[in-house]
């Protein structure tokens, strides 16, 4: 017997009691009888099976004629029957048991009784029912006449039926891509799409030619498919690049201008720069920019960055203010606005008629499930009917929601605009050329079009007075003064212009050009240098798009492309200029100019440009245009680029004391911890052994809370009375923290000695956090240790460590910038009441890189000892020192953790042979999940003191800067951290500071620079 036949036997053997043997296959024994399988428990008959086995294989070849067939019988001899070979069966004689237990015979007999009802019962196949007959009485027809079946079937038949329509899934889309491809079809798949995330107007464009992203609830183009860093920073520098800004929310204002200054105010402050009060930015000439809060809580519980925009007085006693802000801050400013106005839902909510709703939605069911099926010709519903309408503006809004509010208490409404209004971003020096030869101003009309439409009709009656006709020639004078404009930078920061312009897809040239300034125009025009100095007029900067009715009527009152085109087609000249007359639209804007670069002293207005507000539903008739002009689009990353470029905050990810920084650097470590685990640890950097504490997060609250330890510790701060102040600042552990010990120890690979660094346990690194100071700082201090830490952001301090900044380098440049700026000098009177104020504080701050060196994602920013400058002084070209090699301590953890795994897995299988029908149901439970080997896997210990160099902070975007020909990074110190450094280094070396990235042992020298 083969070994297949041996387990097929002891599978059917499992179940049969001990005191009965059946008999084998038909064998080669003597006298026609067959072996018998021995039964369990039997050693002695168990022998003579196996001795039995043994002399039937030995015993010649394995096929003999007498071996099958008995003396005196061949195979002609052998009986035949009707269905087939019985002879050879029939002559086997059978051995039947001597004795049987009745009670275990019985219980085998009922376990294969229940198995083979089991079977019968149940389909071995998912076949249906005629499927089961023979193929001779099968029949076509079957499937879906049931009466075609035997009688004995109709009924099990009928069963599945009714059993396949209750489990039937809805309609599936053609396979056929021209029928996908009717407008119809698309425009039904579309509005699908957009009901969980929204889509931009711009979206299918986007798609066709961008890496699209899923973020804050919309669909984004993260960076264009094609390689073209390097071209989109020439557009920002040499020419043009435009952005769809459309996701940023839009949060509308309208009351009494007293009560909402009074509780605006309470969320912002004086002390970081401008505020809603400010007298050029409420009279609705300018833009404004600020920092929110929550209600009465600066420094602490930041909201985020937002701009604002006032709506020029009109002779009303109620004011309206559009708030722009971040889709990540949304909600957390939303709810604080709220709350300060005492807003509560209005009372009745604009719901649309049940009815209406219903047929609408019946007609999209309908057209989605008949998806694929022919239209017949004779069918006139289905040639009559109204079209799908695409979904214009957020496809996720719930019109049985209310995204209006009303304070009752002061009559203050708040309304969510989101994607009502659309915003295009034009970043570069040509942007205004692009502008002004897109866009035309919108000619007058006094007479209607059409009587039956509603085409324009609030423009013929703005025509008809006299003020808003003059005030509209004089905002197209001054649109027509931008083209002899140099640059978007020459103009007053966040000048405000409005404007009705004409429709811009009847100005589109044959093929893209480039748009070019024309300054021989207005070479010597006093005009335009009167534009330079005093800006646009107040009364210019009115808008009709302040007015959500007529933004209305021109989104619905647009005229189709396909109209548009037909009316191309009608043209005698093909290819001549398409003039509308009165029929053509009129749309108003808002153009707002973004300054550009306003920190530092180099490349002063690089990156400005203009922002376009539309109207909804006229985003691709501007869009197109645009880039017929010669424009290059970005997406998210060269938004990230430019805001790096500039040196300034880009949310969120740049604001690390708001939920959305938050939020933002908790999804950065996930995607960065799941990268890590990906690759082997053969591939990956060992960040244990780099002394990486946190290779994937920016520790900030551990970073302040160490400084803040090292502060209390030393009792007498940096005070200049302490003993050797500049010994203290040139060793790497000061503030009386734990020293860390470099040891030299003898590799066991290669026998080299090599520098290590002995690491105290955390218990005693974290001794330092528990030392209680001496000194009281005050009420402000104290919420300020309970409450986390903050970002630095007061224009007066700022300035101040600005100037500290700066080297004397012999020639005394720093005091002299000091004087120029007013500020004072750096001694123990003017930065000891800072460190009483901001113990716990972070400082935005610039580095460049003096030599070679590229800045990487959460590079470390550490202070140079006296060495390292001694160092860099003897020999220019020093790069920087390097960091001694750490031990593992968590590698011994992770193989025993490793080899319980192992040895857990090995015992599992061997339970699994000896017992296969036995089932592990117990869940194993591992110690110590997170033991990633190369990580740190314990509570952080003093990140300050933890390397041979003193951490300063952390680099939040770093890379090589293509407008400086060097490696820049943006990030933030500890505030306590840079006074110690500033006080404490000598007066050539003032902002001297080192980076080393998370992978790498070099540290780099860097310069360190605070633009306000």
């Amino acid at each position: 017997m083969s070994g297949a036949r041996e387990k097929k036997r002891a599978k059917k053997m499992r179940n049969q009691p001990a005191s009965v043997t059946l008999p084998a296959e038909p064998g080669p024994f003597p006298g026609g009888g067959s072996r018998a399988c021995p039964p369990p428990g039997d050693v002695r008959s168990e022998q003579q099976y196996q001795q039995q086995k043994f002399s039937n294989q030995s015993s010649g070849p394995s096929y003999r004629k007498d071996q099958y067939f008995p003396k005196g019988q061949n195979r002609g001899e052998r009986g035949r029957g009707r269905g087939g070979w019985q002879g050879g069966r029939q002559s086997v004689s059978e051995e039947m048991p001597k004795y049987i237990t009745v009670s275990a015979f019985a219980q085998a007999r009922a376990a294969e009784i229940n198995a083979m009802l089991k079977a019968v019962a149940q389909k071995s196949s998912n076949c249906l029912v005629f499927q089961t007959l023979p193929r001779h009485m099968r029949r076509r027809a079957m499937s879906h006449n049931i009466k075609r079946l035997p009688r004995r079937l109709q009924e099990i038949a009928r069963k599945e039926a009714e059993k396949a329509v209750h489990q039937k899934k809805e309609q599936s889309k053609t396979k056929c891509r021209k029928a996908r491809r009717r407008h119809i079809n698309l425009v039904a798949e579309f509005n699908r799409r957009q009901r969980k995330n929204i889509w931009l107007e711009t979206h299918i464009w986007h798609a066709k030619r961008f890496h699209m992203v899923k973020k804050w609830g919309y669909c984004l183009g993260d960076s264009p498919t094609e390689k073209c860093h390097r071209a989109c920073y020439r557009a920002m520098t040499n020419h043009c690049l435009l952005q769809d800004l459309s996701y940023y929310c839009c949060l509308e204002l309208t009351g009494k201008e007293n009560e909402l200054l009074k509780q605006l105010a309470r969320i912002c402050s004086i002390d970081t720069g401008l505020t809603f009060e400010e007298a050029c930015c409420l009279s609705g000439k300018f833009e404004g920019w600020l920092n929110l809060y929550r209600a009465d809580r600066y420094p602490e519980d930041m909201l985020g960055p937002v701009t604002f925009i006032w709506k020029p007085k009109d002779g009303s006693e109620n004011r309206r203010l559009w708030i722009w802000v971040h889709p990540a801050l949304k909600q957390d400013i939303l709810r604080e606005l709220k709350a300060i106005f005492q807003c509560s839902e209005p009372e009745e909510i604009c719901i649309p008629e049940p009815v209406t709703a219903s047929i609408q939605e019946e007609k999209q069911m309908d057209v989605v499930l008949s998806l694929g099926k022919k239209r017949k010709k004779e069918d006139k519903e289905g040639e009559g009917a109204t079209p799908v309408k695409k979904i214009i503006g957020d496809g996720t809004r719930d019109p049985f929601q209310s995204y209006s509010w009303i304070s009752q208490t002061t009559g203050v409404v708040i309304s969510d605009r989101t994607m009502e209004i659309l915003r295009y971003r034009l970043i570069g020096p040509l942007s205004h050329s692009v502008l002004t030869e897109t866009l035309k101003a919108a000619s007058l009309q006094t007479e209607m079009a059409d009587s039956e439409t509603k085409l324009n009709n609030w423009w013929v009656e703005s025509c008809k007075d006299s003020e808003k006709v003059s005030l509209h020639q004089r905002q197209s004078a001054i649109f027509e003064l931008l083209e002899g404009i140099s640059s978007p930078s020459e103009m007053p920061p966040g000048t405000i212009l409005g404007l009705t312009v004409g429709d811009p897809r009847v100005n589109l040239p044959k093929k893209k050009t480039k748009a070019m300034p024309d300054f021989e125009k207005y070479q010597d025009n006093d005009k335009v240098r009167q534009l330079y100095l005093e800006g646009v007029p107040v009364d210019c900067a009115h808008s009709f798009i302040w007015d959500q009715d007529i933004c209305k009527n021109v989104t619905e009152n647009k005229i189709s492309e396909q109209d548009l085109n037909h009316m191309r087609a009608q043209l005698l000249v093909p290819g001549s200029h398409l003039d509308l007359g009165p029929c053509e639209s009129k749309i108003p804007i808002l153009l707002v100019q973004q300054p550009g670069k306003m920190a530092g002293e180099d490349r002063p207005g690089w990156g400005s440009g203009w922002d376009i507000y539309l109207p909804k539903g006229w985003g691709m008739a501007f869009w197109i245009p645009f880039i017929y002009r010669g424009v290059r689009v970005g997406g998210l990353q060269e938004a990230l680029k430019h805001s790096e470029y500039q040196r300034t905050p880009h949310t969120p990810n740049d604001f690390p004391d708001c939920q959305a920084g938050m939020q933002f650097a908790k999804e950065l470590e996930t995607s960065l911890l799941e990268k890590f685990k990906r690759r082997p640890p053969a591939k990956r950097p060992n960040y244990v052994k780099l002394g990486t504490l946190s290779p994937f997060v920016c520790p900030w609250g551990q970073l302040t809370k160490n400084w803040e330890g090292r502060m209390k510790a030393s009792g007498e701060s940096v005070h200049p009375s302490s003993p050797l102040p500049e010994q203290c600042a040139t060793e790497e552990h000061s503030f009386c923290d734990p020293k860390a010990e470099v040891v030299k120890e003898a590799s066991s690979e290669t026998g080299e000695v090599e520098e290590t660094m002995e690491i105290t346990s955390s218990e005693d690194v974290l001794k330092t956090e528990d030392v209680t100071g001496t000194q009281d700082f005050g009420e402000k201090e104290k919420t300020m240790t309970t409450s986390g830490f903050i970002v630095l952001r007061s224009e007066k301090l700022l300035m101040q460590l600005s100037a500290w900044c700066y080297p004397t380098a012999g020639k005394d440049r720093r005091v002299r910038l000091v004087s120029r700026l007013g500020q004072k000098e750096m001694t123990e009177d003017v930065f000891l009441p800072i460190l009483m104020s901001y113990p716990r504080a972070l400082v935005w701050v610039k580095l460049s890189l003096l030599r070679k060196g590229n800045p990487e994602l959460h590079a470390m920013i550490c202070i140079p000892t006296e060495d390292d400058f001694l160092h860099l002084s003897k020999d220019k070209l020093f790069c920087g020192p390097q960091e001694p090699r750490h031990h593992d301590i968590f590698k011994h953890k992770v193989q025993k953790l490793k080899e319980e795994k192992k040895k857990k897995k090995k015992d599992n299988m061997k339970a699994l042979e000896s017992d296969p029908l036995s089932i592990a149901d117990k869940e194993t439970t591992e110690e110590h999940e997170d033991l990633i080997l190369g990580l740190w896997s314990d509570a952080l210990p003093d990140i300050t003191s933890h390397c041979s160099r003193t951490l300063l902070g952390y680099v939040t975007r770093g890379d090589f800067s293509l407008a400086v020909g060097c490696g820049e990074a943006l990030g933030f110190v500890s505030l306590t951290g840079l006074l110690y450094m500033l006080h404490n280094q000598p007066a050539d070396k003032k902002g001297l500071v080192l980076l080393r990235t998370p992978a790498s042992l070099q540290y780099r020298f860097a310069r360190l620079n605070i633009e306000v």
